[in-house]
């Protein structure tokens, strides 16, 4: 019995060095874990912190490209993509760069290149009479708007404030013109069997809603008020392209049509074929360039993709878009 007990005694002892030994190791897997996990933690802190450094750093650096410059140089503004607030062809943007570009006392020229299907008629404007005030009040530097791909619409509004517009031969240049686009749900909705239910405190507060039949008089009210954006872009061209165009023999130069480089050219749209470099060295005389465009950091970017707003989105696609220079 003595030996049955110390046998039993054994295997107990055993037991708990068994257990003992288990609990240590998990402990020791545990805290390696655990240590794995804050050094991905700290690794990742530390990563996000340089990158908001780096991204608030970097827009103080000077930004604009090119040789140094002791006697001067050309100025280059970049208007890219659709014109809108918040993007990057926003009215402030250009604006800003335009303003930087002109008062930097080494500049002998300017030149806005412009590849943009057009965009908000509003940040259009803006642009195209800060351009004209630019040119009153620095008449001893020129303005040249280039056209590569395309210049449509709002962009064509702004270029018609240049000097004098170049572009390809291939290049797309016009659509003076305004649209407003949209969808209509009514019929689809019927067919659902779904009831629209709208409360307004006004009788054509709602009058842009898809979901709703269009009334007659709306549509003739929406329609004034895109004739009435119409009226003042071709004001603005025909200010600022004078009897360069030729509109006595092509009356259709307002229908919101595009031609090519080379058409554009015999109707007055443009007043020669030619790229930056070539405007630079043969018209303004400066071939070194020096970009003066406004340039989003990586962090602004990285932001602006996650921040982007889906029901702004929604509602554009839903109808609900304002004017829009074609």
């Amino acid at each position: 019995m003595s030996d049955e007990w110390k046998a039993s005694a054994v295997n107990e002892a055993e037991a708990k060095s068994w257990k003992l030994l288990e609990k240590t190791l998990l402990a020791g897997v545990q805290e390696q874990r655990r240590a794995r996990r804050w050094g991905i933690f700290f690794k990742t802190l530390m990563f996000v912190y340089l990158f908001v450094t780096l991204s608030l750093f970097v827009p103080l650096l000077d930004w604009r490209k090119g040789a140094v410059t002791t006697d001067g140089h050309t100025a280059l503004v970049e208007l890219r993509g659709m014109i809108a607030d918040q993007e990057a062809a926003s009215a402030d943007n250009i604006v800003g760069a335009l303003r930087a570009a002109f008062e930097d006392g080494k500049t002998k020229g300017v030149v806005l290149r412009i590849n943009s299907p057009g965009g908000s008629p509003v940040q259009s404007g803006y642009v195209y009479d800060e351009i004209r005030r630019l040119r009153a009040e620095y008449p001893a530097i020129k303005l040249y708007a280039v056209i590569s791909d395309l210049g449509a619409s709002g962009a064509y509004y702004i270029a018609s404030a240049a000097d004098e517009i170049y572009a390809d031969k291939a290049s797309l240049v016009g659509s003076i013109g305004v649209t407003a686009t949209g969808f209509g749900f009514v019929g689809v909705m019927e067919k659902l069997g779904v009831d629209r239910r709208v409360y307004t405190s006004g009788e054509h507060k709602a009058f842009l809603d898809p979901f709703q039949p269009q009334k007659a008089e709306e549509t003739r009210f929406w329609k004034e008020v895109l004739k009435v954006t119409h009226q003042q872009f071709i004001d603005s061209v025909v200010r600022g392209r004078g009897e360069r165009l030729k509109v006595d023999e092509h009356p259709e130069l307002f229908s919101g049509l595009v031609w090519s480089g080379e058409q554009a050219l015999q109707l007055g749209l443009i007043d020669a074929l030619g790229n930056t470099s070539y405007v630079a060295r043969e018209v303004i005389g400066e071939k070194n360039v020096v970009d003066f465009t406004v340039r989003e950091s990586a962090f602004d970017r990285f932001a602006k993709k996650i921040g982007a707003s889906v029901a702004e989105h929604l509602a554009l696609w839903m109808g609900f878009q304002g004017p829009v220079l074609r």
